[in-house]
């Protein structure tokens, strides 16, 4: 495939918003480098950027951010990158026999888009119907945190926090419900700053109407504390 069709096709993707997969693409090597030894490349890089955009980095303000982005980047917004920063999800018998659906709703959610690397803000609601284990109730805003923690689209974040807590939980019976503003879209292209994205992933007893009703019932309730 010859250079320029291979281009198009990546702008194809990136415009239209498809999703290639619902894993994260991730080079084989991706983690033949060091944290350390990523940041010290990021570092120049970003320099690079930085002065050929015609930014002064010998000012006092400047000087240090492409080491504060770098960083940034291997360390915090794309940490979810690295499987050692994957939180440990432990899981415990439900001895108290509660068989109806739990919800964690409004869990505060960060990402960043990856056709633009702008960022992505908004609100996990998460359910799910117990086997006979139970997960821990952080641990679920841990899940969405680290998933979100790196270059995303919105659909495949909704899947990859339904698919971990199947795999955890030992259920197909979990929903994730994700609405979230993209700042590629509030502040720049189309600048329209009121619209937000609304995806979902419904697995199991979630995909039958009543159920999904009820969950989407709970996300109304007006919680006040």
């Amino acid at each position: 495939m010859d250079l320029k069709k291979h281009l198009k096709i990546i702008d194809e993707i990136g415009d239209e918003h498809i999703g290639t997969s619902s894993d994260t693409p991730l080079k084989l090597d991706a983690f033949k480098l060091s944290d350390i030894e990523k940041i010290n490349s990021i570092k120049k890089d970003v320099k690079n950027i930085l002065e050929t955009l015609g930014m002064d980095l010998t000012d006092d303000s400047l000087k240090g951010t492409p080491n504060r982005v770098a960083k940034m980047f291997v360390n915090e917004v794309f940490g979810g990158l690295n499987p050692a920063n994957k939180p440990k999800a432990s899981t415990f018998k439900n001895k108290y026999k509660y068989g109806e659906m739990l919800v964690e709703k409004n869990i505060t959610l960060y990402s960043t888009c990856e056709h633009h690397l702008l960022p992505i803000v908004g609100k996990a609601h998460i359910a799910y119907v117990s086997n006979g284990t139970v997960v821990g109730l952080s641990k679920m805003n841990r899940i969405v945190d680290y998933f979100a923690k790196r270059p995303q689209v919105q659909e495949r974040l909704t899947i990859q926090i339904v698919k971990e807590l199947q795999g955890i939980l030992k259920t197909e019976d979990v929903a994730c419900i994700i609405d979230a503003k993209h700042l590629c879209v509030n502040s720049r292209g189309i600048r329209d700053i009121d619209s937000s994205t609304v995806t979902s992933e419904f697995g199991g007893k979630f995909k039958d109407t009543e159920t999904r009703r009820e969950f989407l019932d709970y996300i109304k309730f007006d919680t006040q504390f």
